[in-house]
C-alpha cells in the first residue's frame, strides 16, 4: 500500500491497509468521523492523461454508516480539483461495480480558468461527513481507466417483440411514437408476458414511463437487461402497480436489451400505450426524478420545493438542541434534520384540496415567537397548522396542531388527511452539506397507535386515525391515491429506492362554525415514547404544551426591553424572532450560521453571532461558544 496514504481533518482518525480484492489486492480505509464535520481519505500520486471519452470503474464495498463519499481528481498544481460528490451515499455491503464517466466528474474548486479536466496528477477516495457519521471501513479494488469510442453519427430505430399479441396490436405499436396506437397482450396468453427492445448497442437512459391502457395494466412486473439478449439481469422490480402511468428511476442505466416481464394485473391481458425511455437527466439522482415527475403532473401533487418553485420556511426546534425541525409557507413539517415530512390535505365532496388550492397566510404567534403557523383558507371551510417544540436538549419534541373549522352555518363533513412522504422541506436547491429535497423512507409500518419511520422515527398522533395507508412507491403519490373512497391500504410498506408514503386519515363532521383539531407528536431527541396526556384530551394538553413554551420564549426574548413608536413595532418583532433562531440553531454551546447547509461553526460567523448577543442580554450564551471553541 506504499503509493497510497491516508489523510485526515482535524479531529478525525483514518488509516490504510491491504485487503483481498475482486481482482488481486485492494486498499481499505477506516476512518473515525469523531463527531466532527471533517473528512477522511486515501490518497495516491496517479499520472493520468484523459482520453475525450473515458470512464472510470472500480469495485466497491463498505461497512460504514451513510456518509457522503467522494472520489476526487487533483492536478499537478494540487489546486484545481474535479470530484464525483455523493451525499450521504449508502454504501454497498458487497462489492459492487462503480462506473464513473466524463459527464459524471465536476470541477469542484481551484483558481484555474479551464475548468475542464485532461490530465490529473492525484486521485482520493475520501469520506466526509454527512448523516451517518460515526466510523466504518472502506474497501476499494481493480481501479480501470478505459477509453470510450465515440457516439454513433447515425442511431438505428429499436427493435421491439413481445411473447405475444393481439392482431393490429403488436409489439411494435408499443414503440412507435403514437399514444393513439397500442401493444395488447393476447388474453390466451396467460398473465405471464414479455415486452423485448433491442437497442442495436449499448444505450445508457434513466428511467422509463410505462402508459398503460385502462384497466389492462401490470401489478407486478420486472425491468430486466441484457447485453447478448440470452442472460438477463432484473434491475428494478415494479409491485403493487394501480395503473400509472408508471415511473420508473433507473439511474444511470445502460444495456443493449431491454426487457419487461409482466406477472399479473387485474385484467385478462396487458395494454401498452407508448413506452418511453427516458434520457439520462431524468435519473440523474432521486430529486432529478421526482422533479420531472412533479413538471407532468397537476400542481400541489408534490411539495411547491420539490415542483421548481421558491419555497420559504422557518425553524422549529429548542434553544441549543441537538436536532430541529422545518414548517414550510404551505404547512408541511419537516421532523429533522434532512428527514421526511408530514404534509396535509383536505378531502371534500369535490375532490383532494392541497397546498396549491389554497389562500395562506403564515403567522407566529404573538408575531415574533419560535412557534409559527400555516393557515389555508377556502369558503366552507379553514386549517390552521401550527407546531413548536418542546423538552430538554437530551429528550425534545415536535408537536404539531391541525384546527380544522367550518366557516358555514350548515353541518360539514371533511376528511383531514396527514401524509408522511419522502421529502424535505429543505428543497433541492439546498445542495451543500445536506442537499434538500428527497429524504428516503425505505420501511413505513402503522404499529396500531404510532407510525414508524424507516425504524429510527416514530410519530404519535394524539388521536387514533380512522384510516391509515402504506404504500410503495408504485402505488403512486399521496395525493392522487387518497382520492379513492376506499384509500386505506396496508399496515407497512417497503421500498427499497427509498420513496415509500405513508397517509393518516381523520372523518370530521363538523357543526355549524366548530372546530376539531389532531395532534401529532415526533421526538427530536432522546426515547420514541408517547407523551403522558395526564387523561387530557389532545387540544388542551397541546394548548397547555404550548402556553409554557411561548411563556419561556417570551423570558428569553425580552431581556433587553426596547420602546418604538407603533409603525417601529415589525422591527424589533423581527430582532427577537432572529434572537430565537440563533438559539435554536445552536448546537449545544456551539454557535452556527444555520442548521441544515451550515450546521457547522466557523470563528468568523460565531465571532458576529456572540458580539450580537452580547448587545440583547444573552452574554452567557456567548461565552458558553467562547469556552467551547478555545481548544480548537
Amino acid at each position: 500500500m506504499t503509493p497510497w496514504t491516508a489523510v485526515a481533518s482535524d479531529g478525525v482518525q483514518a488509516s490504510i491497509h491491504p485487503v483481498e480484492g475482486v481482482r488481486g489486492r485492494g486498499l481499505r480505509l477506516d476512518f473515525d468521523l469523531a463527531g466532527t464535520a471533517g473528512y477522511a481519505l486515501a490518497r495516491r500520486t496517479l499520472l493520468l492523461d484523459l482520453p475525450p471519452h473515458y470512464e472510470i470503474t472500480f469495485y466497491l464495498r463498505a461497512d460504514a454508516p451513510d456518509n457522503n463519499f467522494q472520489v476526487k481528481l487533483v492536478d499537478a498544481s494540487g489546486d484545481n480539483v474535479w470530484w464525483v460528490n455523493r451525499p450521504d451515499f449508502q454504501f454497498p455491503r458487497e462489492w459492487r461495480l462503480v462506473r464513473i464517466k466524463k459527464r459524471h466528474i465536476e470541477f469542484a474548486w481551484g483558481p484555474t480558468k479551464d475548468r475542464t479536466l485532461r490530465r490529473a496528477a492525484t486521485i482520493e477516495f475520501a469520506v466526509a461527513a454527512g448523516r451517518g457519521g460515526g466510523r466504518g471501513s472502506v474497501h476499494v479494488s481493480h481501479l480501470v481507466l478505459r477509453e470510450l469510442p465515440d457516439a454513433p453519427a447515425v442511431v438505428s430505430l429499436p427493435a421491439v417483440w413481445a411473447s405475444s399479441a393481439l392482431p393490429n396490436a403488436d409489439a411494435s405499436q408499443a414503440l412507435d411514437g403514437s399514444v393513439v396506437t397500442a401493444w395488447k397482450s393476447d388474453p390466451a396468453a396467460g398473465a405471464a408476458q414479455t415486452l423485448t427492445i433491442d437497442f442495436h448497442r449499448p444505450r445508457e437512459f434513466g428511467g422509463l414511463a410505462v402508459p398503460w391502457l385502462a384497466g389492462a395494466h401490470a401489478t407486478r412486473y420486472d425491468v430486466q437487461f441484457s447485453d447478448d439478449g440470452v442472460r438477463w439481469q432484473t434491475v428494478r422490480r415494479v409491485a403493487g402497480g394501480r395503473g400509472g402511468p408508471d415511473a420508473v428511476w433507473l439511474p444511470e442505466a445502460e444495456t443493449r436489451f431491454l426487457r419487461l416481464a409482466f406477472h399479473d394485473g387485474p385484467g385478462r391481458a396487458y395494454g401498452l400505450a407508448e413506452l418511453e425511455v427516458k434520457e439520462l437527466a431524468f435519473g440523474a439522482s432521486a430529486n432529478a426524478f421526482f422533479q420531472a415527475l412533479a413538471r407532468e403532473a397537476p400542481r400541489g401533487t408534490y411539495p411547491r420545493g420539490v415542483s421548481g418553485e421558491q419555497s420559504a420556511w422557518t425553524l422549529v426546534g429548542i434553544d441549543g438542541g441537538k436536532e430541529s425541525g422545518l414548517l414550510s409557507e404551505d404547512g408541511a413539517l419537516e421532523v429533522s434534520r434532512a428527514g421526511f415530512s408530514i404534509e396535509p390535505f383536505v378531502v371534500t365532496g369535490s375532490g383532494v384540496v392541497g397546498w396549491a388550492d389554497v389562500e395562506t397566510r403564515q403567522f407566529l404567534v404573538d408575531g415574533y415567537l419560535p412557534i409559527p403557523g400555516v393557515t389555508w383558507r377556502r369558503a366552507q371551510w379553514q386549517l390552521r397548522v401550527s407546531a413548536f417544540a418542546s423538552g430538554s436538549r437530551d429528550e425534545s419534541r415536535i408537536v404539531a396542531r391541525y384546527e380544522l373549522r367550518n366557516l358555514t352555518g350548515q353541518l360539514l363533513s371533511l376528511q383531514l388527511v396527514l401524509a408522511v412522504r419522502p421529502f424535505q422541506v429543505n428543497p433541492p436547491s439546498q445542495f451543500l452539506s445536506t442537499v434538500g429535497g428527497v429524504s428516503a423512507i425505505r420501511d413505513i409500518t402503522w404499529e396500531g397507535e404510532t407510525l414508524s419511520v424507516n425504524g429510527e422515527r416514530t410519530v404519535f398522533p394524539l388521536r387514533r386515525p380512522d384510516r391509515v395507508g402504506t404504500f410503495p412507491f408504485d402505488a403512486g403519490p399521496v395525493p392522487i391515491l387518497i382520492s379513492a373512497p376506499d384509500w386505506a391500504g396496508p399496515a407497512e410498506a417497503h421500498d427499497e429506492l427509498g420513496h415509500a408514503s405513508a397517509a393518516l386519515g381523520y372523518q370530521l363532521t363538523l357543526a355549524p362554525h366548530a372546530r376539531a383539531t389532531v395532534g401529532v407528536v415526533v421526538p427530536l431527541s432522546g426515547p420514541r415514547v408517547r407523551p403522558d396526556l395526564k387523561g387530557e384530551i389532545p387540544a388542551r394538553w397541546i394548548t397547555r404544551e404550548q402556553s409554557a413554551v411561548a411563556t419561556a420564549w417570551r423570558k428569553r426574548l425580552n431581556r433587553l426591553a426596547i420602546q418604538v413608536p407603533g409603525p417601529g413595532q415589525p422591527v424589533i418583532d423581527t430582532l427577537r424572532t432572529a434572537l430565537a433562531h440563533i438559539l435554536i440553531t445552536r448546537d449545544g454551546p456551539v454557535l452556527r450560521p444555520g442548521t441544515r447547509s451550515y450546521a457547522r461553526s466557523w470563528i468568523r460567523d460565531g465571532a458576529m453571532i456572540a458580539e450580537s448577543l452580547l448587545r440583547v442580554g444573552h452574554a452567557r450564551v456567548a461565552a458558553d461558544y467562547l469556552r467551547w471553541y478555545a481548544p480548537h
